[in-house]
């Protein structure tokens, strides 16, 4: 009955999420392709390759997972050099990342949507070693269908928010035997740790192996090759200009920055803004709020297509609105704002990636999908937090005009991700171990 209920109950919120789907879908693009993926349904060749011999099968949501699934992907490669992987993914813009991982002996596919007979289908032509499931990726029937298949399920990485603490705990009945099918289930900290056991899992399959995101390697040169033509071509001079960025920003959190921005450049005249927004597909809205706000963007979507007929200059703001460049882009700024932290229950993006850098790092307090790398942060006096648009823009003032302070930050937060290093060997120690 447990599993009637959910199958009808994910029925009826997938076809109301529907129209919100199909409308991402025209205005990102790239849902089009390969859908039948998303029905459990490939093409023969991509068929032929599913079954032609057993993968590590790595899942991936998005943007954010597919970076942390690189990292595994990179440490298995050097720990098991002989295996190839399935990469699967639910969004575009993850499938675009996913696409530069994968090797020429990889597959890489969209998940197939957790109904049942979806992923009956899907499973009767994937040959897996092991389905390795990033954070918080809990689909119930492809992970029950797994286990019954005697194909290990791993989780990675693992947390548990405080929004979904309290639901795990209500349906622990239904999640309990969910959690039951996991091999292994390697969470950030004791707290996610303790939050799994609340909800039904087995004891001795959680374990603490800390975030994986401590572990990111630094970008390739040819990609930070990449960000500095990006820049140059905005008019942006790295080391001669200091560059305020404002990663995966939040709708509100573009003005909000831009506005600090303006006011900081009183008394830092060299202070040049990029934005990166978390959706791509935004980059019409933001471009219209700033623009009413009388700012001037240049957009890097239309500088790669030679179609962007503004002139770079020092009043301008460049805005990223394309995938995949974010990461080599902090390597190249002085103070970073790490976006969806300004506006409540969205959970904030990763302010790691930035910290490895020595870059003094903001934030606003909306942090909970990063809770415990919080706390490490906090502990260390590591990164800034700031409560409204207001203190963000106090912040960035002091910060943009005082090089000490924004030093003495940035070492504090490299010195926190260096001391948390491990967790990614730790990691690829357990899926090697169930891998057959």
């Amino acid at each position: 009955m447990r599993w009637f209920l959910y199958n009808v109950l994910f029925a009826i919120g997938y076809t109301l999420m529907l129209p919100k789907f199909f409308l991402r879908m025209r205005k990102r693009g790239g849902y089009r392709a390969d859908f039948g993926q998303r029905l459990g349904r490939f093409a023969p060749e991509v068929a032929a390759r599913l079954a032609e011999k057993p993968r590590v099968w790595i899942h991936a949501v998005s943007v954010g997972e597919a970076n942390l699934a690189g990292a595994v992907l990179r440490e298995l490669r050097r720990v098991a050099p002989g295996e190839s992987f399935i990469i699967s993914t639910t969004s575009s813009t993850g499938h675009a990342v996913c696409e530069k991982l994968a090797g020429p002996d990889d597959v890489l596919i969209y998940l197939p949507v957790d109904f049942p007979h979806i992923v009956r289908r899907a499973l009767k032509g994937i040959d897996a070693k092991a389905l390795v499931l990033t954070e918080s990726e809990f689909w119930p029937n492809l992970i029950r269908a797994c286990h019954r298949r005697d194909i290990p399920v791993i989780l990675v990485n693992g947390r548990v928010s405080d929004r979904s603490a309290p639901r795990y705990r209500r349906l622990r009945c239904f999640f309990a035997e969910v959690f039951d099918c996991f091999a292994a289930m390697l969470v950030q900290s004791e707290l996610d740790r303790q939050r799994l056991l609340d909800a039904g899992a087995p004891a001795d399959r959680v374990r603490v192996a800390g975030s994986v995101k401590f572990d990111v390697a630094p970008p390739a040169e040819a990609a930070l090759e990449t960000a500095r033509s990006t820049l140059a071509a905005a008019g942006v001079a790295p080391g001669a200009d200091r560059i305020l960025m404002g990663g995966s920003t939040w709708p509100g959190e573009e003005l909000a920055l831009a506005q600090a921005w303006a006011a900081a450049r009183q008394a830092a005249p060299d202070l040049r803004l990029v934005l990166v927004p978390r959706h791509m597909e935004r980059g019409d809205a933001v471009e219209r709020e700033l623009a009413a706000a009388g700012f001037r963007c240049l957009r890097r979507s239309r500088m790669k297509a030679g179609r962007e007929t503004q002139a770079p200059g020092p009043d301008s703001i460049l805005m990223v609105d394309t995938t995949g460049e974010l990461f080599p882009l902090y390597a190249l700024a002085d103070l970073v704002f790490v976006g969806k932290t300004l506006e409540p229950n969205v959970g904030g993006q990763n302010m790691i990636e930035p910290a490895s850098f020595g870059k003094a790092v903001l934030c606003g307090p909306h942090t909970e999908n990063f809770a415990a790398v919080m706390d490490l942060f906090r502990a260390d006096g590591a990164i800034r937090e700031v409560a409204d648009a207001a203190a963000l823009r106090q912040a960035v003032g002091e910060l943009a005009a005082d090089p000490v302070q924004r030093a003495a930050l940035g070492e504090r937060a490299r010195r926190v991700v260096e001391a948390q290093r491990g967790a990614l060997a730790r990691t690829a120690q357990v899926i090697v171990a169930h891998l057959k």
